[in-house]
Protein backbone atom coordinates (compact mmCIF):
# COMPACT_ATOMS: atom_id res chain seq x y z
CA UNK A 1 0.00 0.00 0.00
CA UNK A 2 1.28 3.23 -0.93
CA UNK A 3 0.71 5.80 2.04
CA UNK A 4 1.73 8.71 0.24
CA UNK A 5 4.49 10.17 2.24
CA UNK A 6 7.50 10.72 -0.14
CA UNK A 7 8.45 13.58 -0.18
CA UNK A 8 7.22 14.69 3.26
CA UNK A 9 9.30 16.10 6.19
CA UNK A 10 8.94 14.52 9.68
CA UNK A 11 10.81 15.04 13.02
CA UNK A 12 11.38 11.68 15.36
CA UNK A 13 12.37 12.44 18.83
CA UNK A 14 13.94 9.77 21.25
CA UNK A 15 14.53 8.64 17.64
CA UNK A 16 18.25 7.34 17.86
CA UNK A 17 16.85 4.18 19.25
CA UNK A 18 13.80 1.93 20.58
CA UNK A 19 9.98 2.86 18.82
CA UNK A 20 11.96 5.74 18.02
CA UNK A 21 14.27 4.81 15.39
CA UNK A 22 11.67 1.97 14.09
CA UNK A 23 9.72 4.91 12.78
CA UNK A 24 12.21 6.80 11.64
CA UNK A 25 13.39 4.19 9.62
CA UNK A 26 9.97 3.12 8.36
CA UNK A 27 8.89 6.76 7.60
CA UNK A 28 12.39 6.94 5.55
CA UNK A 29 11.08 3.99 3.91
CA UNK A 30 7.86 5.64 2.60
CA UNK A 31 9.98 8.21 1.09
CA UNK A 32 10.45 11.32 3.96
CA UNK A 33 13.11 13.13 4.85
CA UNK A 34 13.54 13.23 8.62
CA UNK A 35 15.19 14.97 11.41
CA UNK A 36 15.98 12.91 14.13
CA UNK A 37 16.32 14.34 17.84
CA UNK A 38 17.57 12.60 21.50
CA UNK A 39 20.11 13.56 24.22
CA UNK A 40 23.28 11.87 22.17
CA UNK A 41 25.09 12.76 19.43
CA UNK A 42 26.84 9.13 19.10
CA UNK A 43 23.45 7.49 18.89
CA UNK A 44 21.90 9.94 16.61
CA UNK A 45 25.31 10.06 13.85
CA UNK A 46 24.50 6.02 13.89
CA UNK A 47 20.86 6.16 13.44
CA UNK A 48 22.05 8.52 10.99
CA UNK A 49 24.25 6.67 8.43
CA UNK A 50 22.25 3.28 8.91
CA UNK A 51 19.36 5.30 7.24
CA UNK A 52 21.44 6.89 4.95
CA UNK A 53 22.44 3.66 3.56
CA UNK A 54 19.43 1.31 3.78
CA UNK A 55 17.50 4.45 2.15
CA UNK A 56 19.65 6.78 1.23
CA UNK A 57 17.58 9.49 2.98
CA UNK A 58 18.25 12.63 3.89
CA UNK A 59 18.65 12.78 7.59
CA UNK A 60 19.49 15.70 10.29
CA UNK A 61 20.27 15.27 13.78
CA UNK A 62 19.50 17.01 17.01
CA UNK A 63 21.50 16.52 20.00
CA UNK A 64 19.45 18.12 22.49
CA UNK A 65 17.78 17.60 25.98
CA UNK A 66 14.53 17.49 25.27
CA UNK A 67 13.56 18.06 28.61
CA UNK A 68 14.51 21.61 27.94
CA UNK A 69 11.96 24.22 27.09
CA UNK A 70 14.43 26.48 25.25
CA UNK A 71 15.58 23.98 23.60
CA UNK A 72 12.66 22.55 22.82
CA UNK A 73 11.45 25.78 21.24
CA UNK A 74 14.85 25.91 19.35
CA UNK A 75 14.31 22.81 17.80
CA UNK A 76 10.94 23.50 16.70
CA UNK A 77 12.98 26.74 14.79
CA UNK A 78 15.45 24.52 13.14
CA UNK A 79 12.56 21.94 12.29
CA UNK A 80 10.36 25.06 10.52
CA UNK A 81 7.90 23.33 7.69
CA UNK A 82 7.57 19.90 9.24
CA UNK A 83 5.00 17.78 8.36
CA UNK A 84 5.01 15.11 10.83
CA UNK A 85 6.12 15.35 14.43
CA UNK A 86 5.94 12.07 16.34
CA UNK A 87 6.99 12.45 20.06
CA UNK A 88 8.22 9.62 20.80
CA UNK A 89 11.09 10.51 24.21
CA UNK A 90 11.40 9.73 27.50
CA UNK A 91 10.83 7.05 30.05
CA UNK A 92 9.14 7.90 33.81
CA UNK A 93 10.39 5.54 36.40
CA UNK A 94 8.39 2.95 38.33
CA UNK A 95 7.39 3.40 41.94
CA UNK A 96 4.63 3.59 44.01
CA UNK A 97 3.26 7.31 45.12
CA UNK A 98 5.87 7.00 48.21
CA UNK A 99 8.43 5.55 46.47
CA UNK A 100 9.13 8.37 43.52
CA UNK A 101 10.69 11.41 45.16
CA UNK A 102 9.92 15.45 43.96
CA UNK A 103 12.97 15.26 42.22
CA UNK A 104 12.63 11.89 40.05
CA UNK A 105 9.00 12.81 38.99
CA UNK A 106 9.62 16.47 38.04
CA UNK A 107 12.84 15.17 35.76
CA UNK A 108 10.62 12.65 34.36
CA UNK A 109 7.75 14.72 33.82
CA UNK A 110 9.82 17.77 32.45
CA UNK A 111 11.01 14.90 29.44
CA UNK A 112 7.95 12.80 28.97
CA UNK A 113 5.28 15.26 29.31
CA UNK A 114 6.22 18.79 29.09
CA UNK A 115 8.93 18.10 26.49
CA UNK A 116 5.50 16.78 24.51
CA UNK A 117 3.80 19.56 25.83
CA UNK A 118 6.59 22.74 24.39
CA UNK A 119 7.33 21.07 20.89
CA UNK A 120 3.59 20.60 20.32
CA UNK A 121 3.14 24.26 21.24
CA UNK A 122 5.18 25.38 18.76
CA UNK A 123 4.69 23.11 16.28
CA UNK A 124 1.10 23.34 16.36
CA UNK A 125 0.56 26.81 15.47
CA UNK A 126 2.70 26.67 12.73
CA UNK A 127 0.72 23.45 11.22
CA UNK A 128 -2.88 25.52 12.00
CA UNK A 129 -1.45 28.31 9.89
CA UNK A 130 -0.45 26.46 6.90
CA UNK A 131 -3.29 24.11 7.36
CA UNK A 132 -1.57 21.13 7.21
CA UNK A 133 0.04 18.42 9.56
CA UNK A 134 0.10 15.38 11.51
CA UNK A 135 1.02 14.92 15.11
CA UNK A 136 1.29 11.54 16.66
CA UNK A 137 2.52 11.26 20.26
CA UNK A 138 4.14 7.46 21.14
CA UNK A 139 2.43 7.20 24.56
CA UNK A 140 1.81 4.11 26.39
CA UNK A 141 -1.24 1.97 28.15
CA UNK A 142 -0.26 2.73 31.29
CA UNK A 143 -2.10 6.44 31.06
CA UNK A 144 -5.65 3.81 30.08
CA UNK A 145 -4.92 1.20 32.57
CA UNK A 146 -2.87 2.93 35.58
CA UNK A 147 -1.71 0.61 38.58
CA UNK A 148 0.18 2.10 41.94
CA UNK A 149 3.16 0.32 40.68
CA UNK A 150 4.10 3.03 38.08
CA UNK A 151 2.25 6.11 39.32
CA UNK A 152 4.19 8.77 37.91
CA UNK A 153 3.77 7.41 34.02
CA UNK A 154 0.72 6.65 34.52
CA UNK A 155 -0.57 10.13 35.27
CA UNK A 156 1.84 11.25 32.89
CA UNK A 157 0.61 9.14 29.47
CA UNK A 158 -2.98 9.69 31.59
CA UNK A 159 -2.37 13.73 30.34
CA UNK A 160 -1.07 13.28 27.16
CA UNK A 161 -4.04 10.93 26.18
CA UNK A 162 -6.25 14.22 27.45
CA UNK A 163 -4.08 16.50 25.29
CA UNK A 164 -4.15 14.49 21.61
CA UNK A 165 -8.09 14.18 22.30
CA UNK A 166 -8.55 17.95 23.09
CA UNK A 167 -6.65 19.28 20.30
CA UNK A 168 -7.28 16.09 17.76
CA UNK A 169 -11.04 16.82 18.25
CA UNK A 170 -10.68 20.34 16.66
CA UNK A 171 -7.95 20.61 14.73
CA UNK A 172 -9.11 18.36 12.11
CA UNK A 173 -11.62 20.97 10.90
CA UNK A 174 -8.14 23.25 10.18
CA UNK A 175 -6.37 20.61 8.61
CA UNK A 176 -4.39 18.92 11.17
CA UNK A 177 -4.68 15.79 12.79
CA UNK A 178 -3.47 15.37 15.95
CA UNK A 179 -3.43 11.47 17.31
CA UNK A 180 -1.85 9.13 20.15
CA UNK A 181 -0.57 6.01 20.07
CA UNK A 182 -0.24 3.74 23.40
CA UNK A 183 2.28 0.98 23.28
CA UNK A 184 2.02 -2.12 25.33
CA UNK A 185 5.48 -4.29 26.12
CA UNK A 186 7.80 -3.74 23.18
CA UNK A 187 10.88 -5.34 23.09
CA UNK A 188 13.26 -2.54 22.65
CA UNK A 189 16.90 -2.74 24.21
CA UNK A 190 15.97 -0.89 27.46
CA UNK A 191 13.11 -3.60 27.69
CA UNK A 192 15.49 -6.76 27.17
CA UNK A 193 18.29 -5.16 29.72
CA UNK A 194 15.82 -4.68 32.46
CA UNK A 195 14.45 -8.25 32.15
CA UNK A 196 18.06 -9.54 32.07
CA UNK A 197 18.72 -8.00 35.06
CA UNK A 198 15.62 -9.08 36.77
CA UNK A 199 15.89 -12.48 35.16
CA UNK A 200 19.76 -13.05 36.25
CA UNK A 201 18.38 -11.76 40.01
CA UNK A 202 15.41 -14.66 39.61
CA UNK A 203 16.87 -17.18 38.09
CA UNK A 204 20.75 -16.48 38.31
CA UNK A 205 20.57 -16.41 34.45
CA UNK A 206 19.82 -13.47 32.37
CA UNK A 207 19.10 -15.23 29.32
CA UNK A 208 15.82 -16.77 30.77
CA UNK A 209 14.50 -13.34 30.89
CA UNK A 210 12.06 -14.66 28.07
CA UNK A 211 10.37 -16.62 30.49
CA UNK A 212 8.20 -13.45 32.17
CA UNK A 213 6.71 -13.11 28.60
CA UNK A 214 4.73 -16.72 28.98
CA UNK A 215 1.39 -14.61 30.29
CA UNK A 216 1.76 -12.33 27.33
CA UNK A 217 -0.30 -12.52 24.12
CA UNK A 218 1.78 -14.90 21.83
CA UNK A 219 4.08 -15.34 24.34
CA UNK A 220 5.80 -12.50 23.40
CA UNK A 221 6.30 -9.04 23.75
CA UNK A 222 5.83 -6.36 20.87
CA UNK A 223 8.55 -5.71 18.16
CA UNK A 224 9.61 -1.64 17.66
CA UNK A 225 8.54 -2.32 13.94
CA UNK A 226 4.97 -3.40 15.02
CA UNK A 227 4.40 0.11 16.43
CA UNK A 228 6.44 1.88 14.01
CA UNK A 229 3.91 0.74 11.13
CA UNK A 230 0.94 1.82 13.21
CA UNK A 231 2.89 5.16 13.68
CA UNK A 232 3.89 5.34 10.05
CA UNK A 233 -0.15 4.94 8.85
CA UNK A 234 -1.32 7.52 11.33
CA UNK A 235 1.09 10.06 10.11
CA UNK A 236 -0.35 9.36 6.39
CA UNK A 237 -2.51 10.85 4.61
CA UNK A 238 -4.54 7.18 4.26
CA UNK A 239 -5.50 7.81 8.05
CA UNK A 240 -7.24 11.05 6.88
CA UNK A 241 -9.88 10.19 8.90
CA UNK A 242 -8.25 9.78 12.46
CA UNK A 243 -8.03 12.67 15.07
CA UNK A 244 -8.77 13.30 18.72
CA UNK A 245 -8.06 9.73 19.65
CA UNK A 246 -5.41 6.90 21.07
CA UNK A 247 -4.70 3.74 19.53
CA UNK A 248 -3.65 1.22 21.74
CA UNK A 249 -1.07 -1.70 19.89
CA UNK A 250 -0.42 -3.90 23.34
CA UNK A 251 -2.07 -7.29 21.73
CA UNK A 252 -5.06 -7.03 23.57
CA UNK A 253 -3.05 -7.07 27.00
CA UNK A 254 -5.26 -3.53 28.43
CA UNK A 255 -8.45 -5.95 27.46
CA UNK A 256 -8.12 -8.61 29.60
CA UNK A 257 -9.22 -8.87 32.90
CA UNK A 258 -5.82 -10.00 34.17
CA UNK A 259 -2.65 -11.32 32.88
Amino acid sequence: MDLNLAGKTALVTGGSKGIGLAVARQLAAEGCSLHLASRTRTDLEAARDAINRDFGAQVTIHAANLADGDRMRQLARDTAGIDILVNNAGAIPFGSVDMVDEATWRSAWDLKVLGYVNLIREVYPAMIARGSGVIVNVLGTAGERPTPSYIAGSMGNASLMALCVALGGESVDKGVRVVGVNPGLIETERMVTLSEARAEQKFGDKTRWRDFLENMPQGRAGKPKEVADLVTYLASPRASWVSGTIVTIDGGVTKRATL
